[in-house]
């Protein structure tokens, strides 16, 4: 005997329409309704289907409904399922470590680890010999000038270098420098020099990242005067729209796409720049910088073959390739079908390349997923021996002391610089004779900003002109 009303619940569905009738009818889901529910519901479907957890611990599911929404489930593939159900509403989910399933807002620079484990995978793929690899890293070269805007960049202007007074300490000397990188742009910074200079001496460039104060801040002097008591012109600069920049642009405008532009721009024009100076030597340049500035560094290094060593500094990650349209705003990581953070800094195969990483951010995979990826890189040339990792794992997001501490060596030993003149009696490396000097101290056009020149833009769209664009960002909106 069939069970009647076991039945109709099998018929009719979710959605129940209360009559005023002594009893209740529910709505059947039909394409009538689109076989619409609450995506919450597919999900536990999902959950049920597949035996696992679905996290949605930011309440980002909450009151939302899904035409077709069990129509999206595909037996046998749960990542194609997630991703069916979510994208609807621009989400997408996290794998936890623990196995369960995080639902978070989708972006564009950031995935969860098993994907980027599957990309690297992929990656790895596509090249197994050093030809191979040679034809897919000119290739991500070619794209990541293009897609940078960099072709269609205007000649440096034929001005003077700005240089302010020299200030002279133990073993180097400091000056601020303003350069006109582009017709009324003027890129800020500080060169470090030793002193008394006598000899050939190797130039490091060191892109900033987002930490508090910039150029100015401690952590930034010390670096950059231990790297030039070593024997290197070093010269550090502000971003775009940031420090002194903010003299012609907004901070906002740091969040247009163009600040990734003239950031990677200004560390080729400032290299230009201490080329041309009589006593650099072209033959021992390197770079290095932390978090936005260690993406920058991995910039710098794959796309100016000048670069002989690179120390990309707590942002060598396949999962995450930067938050600020300063590093991620132009899609370079679409360049060759896709790419990564990791593939990018696997570009400065076979020059010499220390990865420094730390336990509590997107670089704490680095020694099991992505060292190891970029190990083959430099493998192809037979040269693994000439990329290393100095990982952190009790440590976090800076360019500390322990992190300085495992790059001065590195850059002695590539760049021919004397580690001796910075050791105490006891054969260890000693920052205290660093002097840090005020902000004020650092400003290349006066603290009101009085010097800066008369021919200063002031526009950002007419700096998207000078390559050939036009503005489609609204800072006031935020997108």
């Amino acid at each position: 005997m069939i069970n009647l009303k076991f039945t109709i619940h099998q018929f009719l569905l979710t959605v129940s329409i209360s009559l005023g009738l002594g009893f209740t009818v529910i709505a059947q889901q039909t394409s009538d309704t689109k076989f619409k529910k609450p995506v919450t519901e597919t999900i536990q479907k999902i959950e049920s289907l597949f035996d696992i957890e679905v996290i949605d611990d930011r309440k980002l599911l909450e009151d939302k409904e899904l035409d077709y929404a069990d129509w999206r489930i595909e037996r046998g593939n749960l990542e194609v399922s997630l991703t069916n159900v979510l994208l609807p509403f621009n989400l997408t989910y996290f794998k936890q470590a623990d196995g369960t399933y995080q639902i978070r807002k989708f972006e564009h620079h950031k995935i969860s680890i098993d994907k980027a484990e599957n990309k690297l995978a992929f990656l790895a793929k596509n090249y197994s010999t050093l030809a191979e690899w040679k034809t897919r890293k000119a290739s991500l070269k070619t794209c990541m000038r293009e897609t940078f805007g960099l072709n269609n960049a205007p000649k440096t202007p034929d001005s003077k270098p700005i240089l302010t007074k020299k200030r002279n300490y133990k073993g180097y000397s400091v000056e601020n420098i303003g350069i006109e990188i582009l017709p009324g742009v003027y890129a800020t910074g500080s060169v470090y020099k030793p002193y008394p200079l006598k000899q050939k001496a190797a130039v490091i460039i060191t892109p900033n990242g987002h930490f508090l104060d910039g150029r100015y801040r401690k952590d930034e002097q010390i670096r950059c005067a231990m790297l030039a008591k070593m024997g290197a012109v070093v010269i550090n600069y502000d971003l775009f729209a940031w420090g002194e920049s903010e003299l012609q642009f907004p901070v906002e405008n740091h969040q247009n796409s163009i600040a990734s532009t003239v950031q990677v721009l200004t560390g080729i024009r400032l290299l230009d720049y201490a080329l041309k100076l009589k006593y650099a030597d072209p033959e021992q340049v390197g770079v290095t910088g932390g978090s936005g500035g260690g993406s920058h560094t991995m910039f710098l290094a794959a796309i100016d073959d000048r670069v002989k060593v690179s120390v990309p500094v707590v942002m060598v990650s396949s999962h995450f390739s930067g938050g600020c349209p300063c590093e991620s705003g132009r899609g370079i990581h679409l360049c060759g079908k896709g790419t990564n953070n990791a593939e990018i800094a696997a570009l400065a195969a076979p020059k010499p390349q220390l990865i420094i990483s730390d336990g509590e951010d997107w670089t704490y995979t680095v020694p099991e997923l992505e060292f190891p990826f970029i190990q083959n890189s430099y493998g192809f040339y037979g040269k693994r021996e000439l990329v290393e990792n100095a990982h952190f794992p009790k440590e976090g997001h800076d360019y500390g002391y322990s992190k300085r501490m495992a790059m001065y060596p590195f850059m002695a030993k590539y760049l021919d610089l004397d580690l001796k003149v910075v050791k105490d009696f006891n054969g260890k490396i000693d920052e205290s004779e660093v002097i840090i000097e005020d902000k004020e101290a650092f400003l290349v056009f006066g603290k009101s900003g009085k010097k800066l020149p008369n021919n200063a833009l002031k526009n950002i769209d007419r700096l998207y002109e000078m390559f050939g664009e036009k503005n489609q960002k609204n800072n006031d909106v935020e997108n």
